[in-house]
């Protein structure tokens, strides 16, 4: 694969290097461009070593002029990583006053986006105008992150994540197989031929036409699980709460829900076929027992609802689970984290329980990353770091495999 990496003027910037080296080891001819505001975030001497390649900042150069029609016929991708909002207005309206806007209005090949920048930048109609806009003439839009952002405030904007870019290039392109084990995707660990099942998200519980209970979830680890165990081989549907994400794999069956019972006449309809299931859904514990049908109006005085308990789809599959399937559950505690986990873990029968708190910073629910720490039915345990929630799918998913092969023996 020949790709384009176009570089604007972000703090993001500096993960270009990264991604430079993770496309690099993919086997990927990169040719690096960027403007001029992004090098005040980054050399082009390091990407220039990086992609083996020099730098090209400008269509006109001392020395030389750069070919911006030979380099949109040369690439088989246009990667713009990070595309700040102005790069981004300038791109859906055709503005062309360097070489990354030159090059895109030369290109033939696929064009992808990975925006970055701050959460009010990000909502504004004029920028979500020019998404659009983009979208229309064909352009792939890869995700914002939700995190803490450079201006110290916390929402949508942060740039994907290298390896979260590189997965989204794998899927859209088939760029290839990593082939360095200490990268972000790990060869193929034998899970072809298998089915598997992964619930993410939240579940909404209806009180009346306008308003649910619910919680915080966004569904990332889910996907990121679910995108994992294609890259290994599987064959998953996805049983996904509402949510606005999506997973970039097109090959990964999505069946959307609403609600718990929803999710779990979902999941009992695939159940007994599946080898591997996940479940790294935030499922809702209580409904309200009685559905308004219409909008219930502010009275003087406090609402009492009462609410029952939805279906336990962990209890109620792993009720059911045979011995050859793997079933793995999630816990995420906000006290006596362990001792609430290591219950769930034989409540619901799951071979192994992922455990995350609350308390940890940078994990739970809207976070770009995770902190986890794999429990076993032998009393075992494994801690992991802080990292992207793309790695830890990685994590979880090498331990399932781990699992499935001494269930297969």
């Amino acid at each position: 694969m020949k790709i384009i990496l176009g570089i604007s003027g972000s703090i993001a910037a500096y993960k270009a290097a990264f991604l430079t080296r993770l496309l690099v080891k993919q086997g990927a001819e990169v040719q690096v461009l960027m403007t001029e505001s992004a090098k005040a975030f980054v050399a082009p001497l390091t990407l220039s070593t990086l992609s083996k390649r020099p730098v090209f900042t400008e269509v006109v150069s001392e020395s030389s002029w750069n070919n911006h029609v030979e380099l949109g016929l040369w690439a088989d991708a246009l990667l713009i990583a990070p595309a700040t909002a102005n790069t981004l207005a300038k791109l859906a309206n055709g503005l062309c006053d360097n070489i990354l806007s030159a090059v895109y209005l030369s290109a033939r090949c696929p064009v992808i986006v990975a925006p970055a920048m701050d959460l009010d930048m990000w909502h504004h109609p004029a920028t979500q105008a020019n998404i659009r806009r983009l979208q229309e003439h064909g352009v792939k839009i890869i995700p914002v992150g939700h995190g803490e952002l450079a201006s110290g405030l916390v929402g949508d904007g942060r740039m994907a994540e290298p390896e979260e870019i590189v997965a989204f290039l794998n899927t859209q392109l088939s760029v290839g197989q990593a082939v360095d084990e200490d990268l972000t995707f790990p060869k193929k660990l034998g899970l072809s031929n298998l089915k598997a099942l992964v619930t993410a998200g939240p579940t909404f519980e209806p009180l009346d036409p306008v308003r649910f209970l619910g919680n915080h979830s966004t569904g990332k680890m889910g996907i990121a699980i679910a995108e994992e165990l294609v890259r290994q081989g599987a064959e998953v549907t996805l049983v996904l709460g509402p949510t606005d994400l999506k997973p970039f794999n097109k090959a990964i069956k999505v069946v959307s829900v609403m609600t718990a019972k929803e999710m779990y006449h979902a999941c009992e309809a695939v159940f007994s076929e599946t080898d591997i299931v996940v479940l790294a859904a935030a499922v809702a514990d209580y409904r309200p027992k009685v559905f308004s049908e219409t909008k219930i109006k502010k009275q003087e005085g406090d609402l009492s609802l009462e609410l029952v308990k939805t279906v336990d789809i962990a209890a109620t599959l792993g009720k059911a689970k045979k011995p050859s399937q793997t079933f793995v559950g999630f816990a995420l505690e906000t006290n006596d984290e362990q001792s609430n986990a290591l219950q769930k873990l034989e409540k619901k029968n799951f071979d192994f329980i992922v455990l995350n708190s609350m308390r940890d910073a940078g994990a739970g629910f809207g976070y770009d990353t995770n902190k986890i720490t794999i429990l076993r039915r032998d009393g075992s345990s494994t801690d992991f770091s802080l990292k992207t929630k793309t790695s830890v799918a990685q994590d979880v998913v090498a331990e399932i495999c781990n699992t499935a092969n001494q269930k297969q023996r």
